[in-house]
């Protein structure tokens, strides 16, 4: 976003009204900078440095690439792809909060069947089961990452029934939460 609002790209070419999802070929010179982020998983220390100018480095790249219309029509604060962006962010900031979908097209200033539409085009999912995944991929991030249990992951992520949270992440994942960060752990190991 602070790359387009800085004027420094070219301009937007017109393209059709479709979906927001696009399929694009993958660059040796995006393909690079998203190796060295990876690698700075293996220097914690360097990411607070590194991370934000690699992840610009990218946004630039992705800017730059026949994808490119795409991510701008996304990014346009008049636009819904900017009103779904900040629906999703507050998702994120606000994960273990019910979600009333009604409340949520509001504070984005939306209707709720627009929203609806338009969360759907842009994620690829309702709010609900986008919320949904959210929480699941979080709680399972923290018993792998963080060594929560899986009843401290499952209330940290907003559940209030561990048996409902282990239903749902078994139906993601194909294992039971224990089982899954168990042989996770197992695979990590062997890295």
């Amino acid at each position: 976003m602070e790359l387009i609002a800085q004027g420094s790209l070219p301009p937007v070419k017109k393209r059709d009204a479709g979906t927001s999802v696009g399929i694009g070929t993958i660059t040796d010179a995006l393909l690079e900078p998203f190796c060295r982020l990876l690698s700075l998983l293996d220097e914690p220390e360097a990411i607070p440095v590194l991370g934000p100018l690699i992840q610009r480095e990218i946004h630039y790249r992705l800017l730059m690439s026949d994808q490119s219309d795409h991510l701008r029509q996304i990014a346009a604060v008049d636009g819904h792809g900017y009103r779904i962006g900040k629906a999703i962010d507050w998702l994120k900031t606000n994960i273990a909060s019910p979600l009333r979908v009604e409340e949520l097209a509001s504070r984005v200033q939306m209707s709720t069947p627009s929203f609806h539409h338009h969360f759907r085009q842009l994620a690829g999912m309702s709010p609900l089961r986008y919320q949904k995944w959210l929480r699941l991929n979080e709680a399972r991030r923290l018993m792998l990452n963080e060594h929560y249990d899986v009843t401290t992951a499952a209330y940290a992520v907003g559940y209030e029934s561990l048996s409902h949270f282990s239903r749902e992440y078994t139906r993601m994942f194909g294992e039971s939460p224990k089982r899954d960060i168990t042989e996770l752990r197992k695979s990590a190991g062997k890295l």
